[in-house]
């Protein structure tokens, strides 16, 4: 069964919900509800990624999330940190935390294999070609897809070097970073040559741009709601491609839509 991620952004300024929970009694229970709603595990963030933020310091990161990810393990969830800094990593795992997820894949932070590998947690791996700001500069393929898992390949065998076992492993194609409009389809066409890796797979389109350049001429345009029918519709054809959890905003949706998927599969 394909697994829900929930997304608890503590931050004034992420692209969908910047601002929303950045209380943490706020963020705790908008986690537990996300919870309540069907997610297996709450992906927990302090600095956001959306193209052109600014970079967050490590302590300001971990005043964020760290009460978040305390107040949350401490209701039983299972959490994961959402971070690009080894420190925050690590800081998160003593804090309960089960999983480091790395858009960069190691990349942004020459520390974060070492610490991930001693720290224990499973590793997301995210494929990145460079940060926020200049991040679609780098948006050059010829074949989307198998660029990608190529890439992602190579940051495989980095993670292994550091001494993190193939079985704590979960790759992320990063639909979004370091890739325009039709370029993500392309990756989500071509989601088997991501899955023919080997590690779990995770899948996050939750209410980005190419969705809404999707549906409207004006992608600002598209409301939230929108975008989360659209997010839905995504996280179950990824589940049937092979997908073993999505990252979503709106979980009751998308746990609706992979219960559709489920009956028509039987």
């Amino acid at each position: 069964m394909t697994g829900i991620w929930g997304i608890v952004n503590v931050t004034p300024d992420s692209f969908s919900d910047g601002g929303r929970y950045f209380d943490v009694d706020r963020a705790v229970a908008h986690g537990l509800q996300l919870r309540a709603d069907g997610a297996t595990v709450l992906d927990v963030g302090g600095e956001s990624t959306r193209p052109g933020a600014e970079r967050v310091g490590a302590e300001e990161e971990q005043r964020r999330v760290l009460p978040v990810i305390e107040g949350l393990v401490a209701e039983g969830a299972p959490v994961s940190i959402d971070t690009l800094d080894a420190s925050t990593a690590a800081a998160a795992v003593r804090a309960g935390a089960r999983i480091v997820n790395d858009v960069s894949g190691g990349l942004a932070d020459p520390e974060m294999l070492a610490a991930v590998a001693e720290s224990g947690a499973d590793y997301v791996i995210g494929h990145w070609r460079g940060f926020s700001d200049d991040m679609y500069a780098k948006a050059v393929y010829r074949r989307a897809a198998r660029e990608v898992a190529g890439e992602l390949q190579e940051r495989m065998g980095e993670t292994a070097a550091s001494g993190i076992a193939p079985s704590r492993l979960i790759v992320d194609p990063g639909i979004g970073f370091a890739k325009a409009g039709a370029q993500n389809w392309d990756v989500l066409r071509g989601l088997d040559e991501i899955v023919a890796l080997g590690p779990r797979v995770l899948i996050g389109t939750s209410r980005k741009r190419f969705l809404a350049e999707t549906l409207a001429a004006d992608p600002a345009g598209v409301s939230e709601a929108r975008r989360d029918l659209a997010t839905a519709v995504t996280s179950a054809l990824a589940a049937r491609a092979g997908a073993w959890a999505v990252r979503v905003h709106d979980v009751s949706a998308t746990r609706d839509a992979l219960a559709v998927v489920r009956a028509w599969e039987g």
